[in-house]
């Protein structure tokens, strides 16, 4: 487990509806190395954003672990949770997730004051420049365009050095060019920080830039390999 970022042991999440148990997540296995890039696809209701909620801490399984930077998350209460997600985690959004009241700069600024980082503003400045809107930096979420606060939303993710990365559909609210672009500058800055990338997303072509592809169906986790077939990872 030491070269893993996450590991998974037969993860299940069950919730109660009116019609019953409902069974999200039916033993998922899953190991996920340091730096490596990983893309869950799958249909509206898989299970992926379950999937990826429980991973990051923000949900709790009904039964198995889960193992972030060798650490299992079963015997951490909410407050332990949090400052562990603090310390190792960021996220990326499909709806950007920034503050509409503070500035391009504020908003990157605002994890790594949080974190205690000194330099918040250098750094701030120097991570938008990367992400080419260093020349915005008072401009307001509602002054950029959908693709410029995506990149914004990348700058803020990496300022802290996350040794983990979750991105939930991060261009899908974009059209095909920004899309491209945030993709680019995403995986530039995941190579370069050598951060793990678990990616849910809808769109193949993004899946495929990942090392790994992963299908979610029916609450089973299948592993895509090159020659289009497919293997479970998690078994009932």
């Amino acid at each position: 487990m030491n070269n893993s970022a996450i590991k998974v042991s037969q993860l299940v999440k069950t919730v109660k509806t009116q019609e019953g148990d409902l069974t999200i997540l039916k033993g998922i296995n899953l190991d996920v190395k340091r730096g490596q890039s990983v893309a869950i696809l799958g249909p509206s209701g898989s299970g992926k954003s379950t999937l990826l909620g429980l991973l990051a801490a923000l949900d709790t399984p009904s039964s198995g672990e889960i193992w972030l930077d060798g650490e299992p998350l079963s015997g951490l209460n909410e407050e332990q949770k949090a400052a562990l997600r603090k310390q190792k985690v960021s996220f990326i959004f499909q709806s950007f997730m920034l503050v509409d009241t503070l500035s391009e700069l504020e908003n990157v600024m605002l994890p790594a004051e949080l974190a205690g980082i000194k330099d918040a503003r250098d750094k701030a400045k120097r991570m938008l420049e990367r992400v080419g809107l260093g020349h915005r930096l008072a401009h307001y979420p509602k002054q950029l365009s959908g693709g410029e606060q995506q990149r914004v939303a990348i700058a803020r993710a990496f300022i802290c050095d996350p040794q983990v990365l979750f991105a939930d559909e991060p261009t899908g609210n974009l059209d095909k060019h920004n899309a491209d672009k945030v993709a680019d500058m995403l995986f530039a800055l995941n190579q370069e920080s050598a951060t793990t990338l678990i990616l849910v997303t809808h769109d193949l072509h993004l899946a495929q830039r990942c090392e790994r592809q992963l299908l979610m169906d029916d609450g089973q986790l299948f592993e895509q390999r090159a020659d289009s077939s497919s293997q479970v990872i998690g078994e009932r």
